[in-house]
């Protein structure tokens, strides 16, 4: 199917068939001129070939969010990259159908002894706007990126996260059809942070067609319809978000934990365990009681709950590191009691708590355990929705 076909049919946006990638590295490394004359002669230099990419293949539909993830050197960076036709493919074929814009080197282009405003008009220019565009969107761009003060600095004197924020101000204002980001997100403070992901919510809401890579699962299911895991240069799952983001964080169990198969509600090294966990539904309030039983000296584990509704479905969750109150050191032989308290704001249904406890780099899983406990909601009326907070109605004529 050639782009003009893919176009009518209007369902498919990126179609990635069979495509590999070898790099070509040399062995040996001449670090000067005279250095390249007198090997040359002397003997051939030795290359080693790298396979990147292994028979990749997957398709995005057009208004799709599409993760991919996968460990440092997993491959999914080149893929980003053969997708944007920065780099070509060893074998396959690619076919995408649309205008699309990379944010994956966000700057490129941009000109260190220019200040801000001129990188803007530059960067404009090759974003293919016109100067009086560039004119009726300059403030907005600024003020996005929270640069007002700076844009008559060269560039040169900037940090490299206000530079970030000036390249991802310029690079939303794109007209483009689908959208590649890469881990341009991980730069920044966390009100730009912000602002970003709210971009990320009206790309959704807009049903534009991003392809998104992350090292951040809670980014994943929060944004991503599918997504696919790249492990050894392949394929390794693809499926919903939450089954990708999961097998993701299961390739960081420690090799000891091997009785956890890839269909098993609970995995993790159980250096720190949950011992129990019970859910309690009062008039105005959800209990969970929980006990956690350390196995294992562990330097500031963070333990955390997600609750579901009974079709899977994320509705609440949160952690101690996000509530700010930090489990310090455990030791083994250590027992810890925690109370998760919300509202019972839950429409009439049944919900899953999953508990979970993980290292302090936030990946490395000690115990995640899938339906650990479960609570039901019974309630008068039925809502449409996840949750019911309660509405008071006024009529007046």
């Amino acid at each position: 199917m050639n782009k003009e076909q893919m176009a009518e049919s209007g369902e498919v946006a990126v179609r990635v068939s069979n495509v590999s990638k070898v790099f070509n590295l040399p062995t040996e490394k001449n670090n000067s001129i005279k250095s390249a004359f007198i090997s040359f002669p002397r003997k051939k230099r030795r290359i080693v070939k790298q396979q990147a990419l292994k028979d990749i293949s997957f398709e995005v539909k057009k208004g799709e969010f599409f993760g991919i993830v996968g460990r440092n050197g997993s491959g999914k960076s080149t893929l980003l990259k053969i997708i944007a036709s920065i780099y070509q493919p060893t074998s396959g074929k690619l076919e995408v159908s649309g205008r699309l814009v990379p944010f994956i080197e966000l700057g490129v282009g941009f000109n260190p002894e220019l200040t801000g405003r001129e990188n803007v008009y530059l960067n404009g220019a090759l974003l293919g706007f016109s100067p009086k565009e560039i004119d009726a969107m300059y403030k907005d761009i600024v003020e996005f990126a929270e640069l007002e003060r700076f844009m008559d600095q060269k560039l040169k004197n900037y940090s490299s996260g206000m530079q970030v924020r000036l390249a991802f101000s310029m690079a939303i204002r794109a007209k483009a059809d689908i959208l590649l980001v890469d881990e341009v997100l991980a730069v920044g403070d966390a009100d730009f942070q912000r602002k970003c992901f709210e971009y990320f919510k009206t790309l959704k809401k807009d049903k534009k067609t991003v392809v998104f890579v992350s090292h951040e699962m809670s980014a994943i299911r929060e944004f991503c319809d599918r997504a696919i895991l790249i492990e050894d240069s392949k394929i390794f799952a693809q499926g919903s978000a939450d089954k990708v983001s999961q097998l993701y964080l299961r390739q960081f169990m420690n090799s000891t934990d091997q009785e956890s198969g890839p269909t098993s509600k609970r995995w993790g090294d159980r250096a720190v365990l949950v011992e129990s966990i019970e859910a309690k539904v009062e008039a105005d309030s959800i209990i969970i009681n929980e006990v956690l039983r350390v196995r294992a000296n562990t330097a500031n584990p963070i333990a955390g709950i997600r609750i579901r509704n009974s079709a899977g479905q994320e509705i609440t969750g949160t952690n101690t590191q996000v509530e700010q109150q930090d489990l310090g050191d455990v030791k083994q032989g250590q027992r810890i009691k925690l109370q998760w308290r919300t509202p019972n704001i839950f429409s009439d249904g049944k919900y899953f708590v999953d508990p979970a406890v993980v290292y302090a780099d936030g990946v490395t899983v000690c115990d995640w355990w899938d339906e650990a406990a479960s609570f039901v909601i019974k309630k008068a009326r039925r809502l449409p929705y996840n949750i019911d907070p309660g509405f008071q109605l006024e009529i007046s004529a």
